[in-house]
């Protein structure tokens, strides 16, 4: 887990938990009938929304908003161009003995339609396939908690609603009063929660991890083209570098000068 996604929890359950400690009665906040009609009403919603098959994969798919990123683009250019380079002194077959330790399956199929022989626009074909079929299964996790994010809103409000409408049926006992305005208001804060401090954010997070994963293998995708068609690589750093940030670029530089210097640079790729 990055720190941001860490610190952002902790944050999130502190601000909302202190409050309700320092209200004096954490217990107001608990009720059953609330967490059946906001929870139940939301998971049901989306099970009409969505095939079984792919809403029960909901947890692998919040893990991966979560989950620490591996590769960075500065490990992957510095491959690239060492690619290049043994490809330039050794020729491009020399490069079907670096498949076994790619640990990148993308970069690993790419290349080897080059190896193999494949022309340009049929590599461009594949990879661009590939890259719309990913972009496809991110967007539907993303679309399962965006979902969710709308259904715990609305079934609160209609928590809210029930609650009002046995307050209003009961208002001559005053003893139905407490209970009735309970699950009016607490179903409301439990759908604003879920919705606001659960489900959005993942949502959120697996877009932006989305659009890194996607230009990591943009940069991919140019790479091996450079290398099929026998760039200098130094021309090819120079292009695969405009991918970066001005802080990923200083970064790579460093790295980059290491390798030269002999130092050891790990290719977590």
């Amino acid at each position: 887990m990055d720190i941001a996604t860490l610190i952002g929890v902790i944050g999130g359950v502190l601000c909302t938990i202190i409050p309700i400690i320092l209200g004096g009665s954490p217990l107001a906040f608990y009720n059953f009938q609330s967490i059946l009609i906001t929870v139940g009403g939301a998971i049901a919603s989306t099970l009409i929304s969505y095939p079984m098959k792919e809403a029960l994969q909901i947890v692998r798919v919040a893990a991966n908003a979560f989950r620490k990123k591996g590769e960075s683009p500065e490990d992957i250019i510095l491959l690239l161009v060492e690619l290049s380079q043994k490809a330039r002194r050794e020729g491009i077959l020399s490069l079907e003995m670096e498949y076994e330790r790619l640990n990148n399956k993308f970069l690993e199929q790419s290349l080897q339609l080059v190896v193999d022989g494949a022309e340009p626009e049929v590599i461009i074909d594949s990879m661009d396939l590939e890259l719309e079929n990913l972009r496809t299964r991110h967007e539907r996790g993303q679309g399962l908690f965006k979902t969710l994010g709308a259904m715990f809103p609305a079934w609160g409000m209609i928590g809210t609603l029930i609650g009002l409408i046995n307050l209003l049926r009961t208002i001559d006992d005053p003893s139905n009063i407490g209970p009735s305005m309970a699950v009016a208001l607490v179903t409301t804060f439990y759908g604003s929660v879920l919705a606001n401090f659960v489900c959005l954010p993942i949502a959120n997070k697996l877009a932006l991890k989305s659009k890194e994963e996607i230009q990591l293998k943009k940069i991919m995708v140019e790479g091996i083209l450079s290398i099929q068609a026998g760039e200098n690589p130094k021309i090819m750093e120079h292009k695969l570098m405009t991918f970066l940030s001005p802080e990923q670029k200083e970064r790579y530089m460093n790295r980059a000068a290491a390798a030269r210097a002999g130092v050891d640079v790990s290719h977590a790729v």
